[in-house]
């Protein structure tokens, strides 16, 4: 019976799984965390660092190989961002928008034509994508789209604007794909449709870079359009079927937000192990005190915990189980440990903490986002108490 019980759950990551996360682990230790501080203090996007990735195949590792990816599993996705997030969390961000946001409504809606056309060179990395879902007045309340197109003929017309778009004016990135009002449903409520805007369309135009809190190396733009026009077969998934399409995009985007939380959580809490173990106070490394390896043990038992979590909800989608319960508790879970690790992090470095010069300064400044973007923490428990019936 005991052997029976073992084969059924086993915490083993495949030999694949494995190597991707170890190629990941490396890159972020030799290329991506020595220039984090830099990139970060000059708002820098890391195009150098994105060509590395797509040159190793990062930007399509979910995808099949018929469609330029490299038909690895969520298991190992996340494992990945999770990766390249602690060695820096813009770069994170960076690769998981560009997949889970940008890439991933060609694989699972879009046509033939479309993916051959679209997501053949995103999963190459040779450009990036964005999706554009929030707008100014429409952030939780994301049914509540203003922007609008107007079938005219043999093409559709823009008007709106959209906020806070991961990807979207970089000098390789390909476009946006944005959530529409395009008429009214039967039942008198708005028909939403997902639009497939080239960065080169008329009428359509990026705004500068905001100035952020955090993620300062990963590129977010407002976006505008003002009478802009692309075909009407620019239709991604079918007209009216946007909402629905936006919900399940933003169920597998939690499990990769999870992952950039765990990136931060796990760099914070080696950077305070570090430290503790080399810091001297009263006559002894500070790491020698209960009160900061009680914290240390916390912090490591909060991480475990959220991984878990993760792996679990990447599992379930790769399974394909219904993974919308998972994917929101390791998104909520993940980046409430993040908050709290990185706050212990700069406590144990006290004074130096709050200094730029040390990386846990940056972390606790990056991590804040993780609890608002992909549906924020109150968002995340609406939901889950909605899926227990309440």
């Amino acid at each position: 019976m005991q052997a029976t019980m073992n084969a059924g759950l086993n915490f083993d990551i495949t030999a694949e799984q494995e190597a991707i996360q170890r190629l990941c682990r490396e890159l972020a230790d030799d290329l991506i965390a020595p220039a984090a501080e830099e990139l970060d203090a000059k708002s820098e996007f890391p195009y150098d660092i994105v060509a590395k990735l797509a040159e190793l195949g990062l930007l399509g590792i979910p995808w099949p190989e018929k469609y330029g990816g490299i038909g690895a599993d969520t298991v190992s996705y996340a494992l990945a961002v999770m990766e390249i997030a602690r060695g820096d969390a813009s770069v994170g961000i960076t690769l998981a928008a560009h997949t889970s946001l940008g890439s991933a409504p060609f694989y699972y809606f879009g046509s033939e034509e479309q993916k051959q056309r679209y997501l053949v060179p995103l999963a190459q990395g040779t450009t990036l994508w964005g999706f554009g879902l929030t707008e100014p007045g429409a952030g939780s309340d994301a049914g509540n789209v203003q922007t609008r197109a107007t079938l005219a003929g043999d093409h559709w017309v823009i008007n709106g604007a959209k906020a806070f778009i991961t990807n979207s004016g970089t000098r390789i990135t390909g476009g946006t794909t944005i959530t529409a009002w395009t008429g009214m449903r039967p039942d008198g409520r708005k028909e939403i449709t997902n639009l497939i805007v080239p960065q080169n369309t008329p009428g359509f135009s990026a705004s500068k870079k905001y100035r952020k809190m955090g993620w300062r190396a990963s590129d977010t733009r407002e976006l505008s359009f003002v009478d802009a026009q692309i075909p009407a077969e620019n239709v991604l998934g079918g007209r009216g079927r946007g909402f629905k399409q936006f919900l399940d995009i933003l169920d597998g985007g939690r499990i990769s937000v999870a992952a950039v939380s765990l990136g931060l959580a796990s760099a914070a809490f080696e950077a305070a192990l570090k430290y503790a173990k080399e810091r001297q106070a009263f006559g002894s490394a500070i790491g020698k005190f209960q009160a900061i390896q009680f914290k240390l043990a916390d912090m490591k038992m909060e991480i475990e915990h959220a991984k878990l979590m993760m792996l679990k909800a990447a599992w379930e989608k790769d399974a394909g189980r219904d993974y919308v319960m998972s994917a929101s508790l390791a998104k909520l879970y993940a980046g409430e440990v993040s908050r709290r690790v990185c706050n212990e992090a700069v406590q144990i470095h006290g004074g130096y903490g709050f200094m730029d010069e040390y990386p846990v300064s940056r972390y606790y400044r990056d991590q804040k986002v993780n609890e608002i973007g992909e549906g924020s923490n109150e968002i995340q428990r609406l939901i889950i108490a909605r899926l227990l019936g309440l």
